[in-house]
């Protein structure tokens, strides 16, 4: 199933790169113009429909496909509501309070390590990691801006990084994000 919708979605995505080729090629190459070479005179007229037939039938099914293609990406390819007739088990809320908190067998394990873990760090990296073990391996990410000298960016990439090194998991709760030491 979601290999079938990752590629309806690529397709949809090249009949939408395809077709604004297309009426970008039409717009900017206009139909043809005239040259009369008289005996003593040269005029050059364009003709009088700036579009030929074929060049409104070609720009009108790009439009079709163009906008049939953006609407699937935008709106078609959104997850579909589950029929009437089955019930669905509610999901249950998500909430910072419902991930279990650390230890404090695992705390006093990550402080032990802190000086090892400390020195393959970038600076701004230490200054996060150790901001979410003072307050016991749990902290929202404003408030590890809050608590730090450290910009939003700079907070985000070094958590990045951080991730990365498998020494912190960020977990979204609403709008932010919450913490925790791995």
């Amino acid at each position: 199933m979601m290999r079938a919708l990752q590629r309806t979605d690529a397709l949809a995505a090249v009949v939408l790169v395809g077709t604004a080729a297309a009426l970008g090629v039409e717009f900017l190459t206009p139909s043809s113009a005239v040259l009369q070479i008289g005996n003593t005179s040269t005029t050059t007229q364009l003709p009088g429909q700036y579009f030929l037939l074929r060049d409104v039938v070609v720009i009108t099914i790009a439009a079709v496909a163009f906008g049939g293609s953006l609407t699937y990406l935008l709106v078609g390819a959104a997850p579909r509501a589950e029929p009437a007739g089955e019930p669905t088990a509610p999901e249950p809320a998500t909430d910072a309070d419902d991930d279990p908190a650390p230890t404090d067998d695992l705390l006093e394990a990550r402080r032990q390590e802190w000086q090892e873990k400390a020195d393959r760090l970038a600076d701004s990296e230490q200054t996060v990691y150790k901001t979410i073990l003072d307050a016991d391996g749990v902290l929202s990410q404003s408030d590890i801006v809050e608590r730090t000298p450290l910009s939003k960016a700079t907070v985000s990439r070094s958590l990045d990084g951080l991730e990365a090194k498998n020494l912190v998991e960020r977990k979204r709760r609403g709008v932010g994000n919450v913490v925790l030491l791995r």
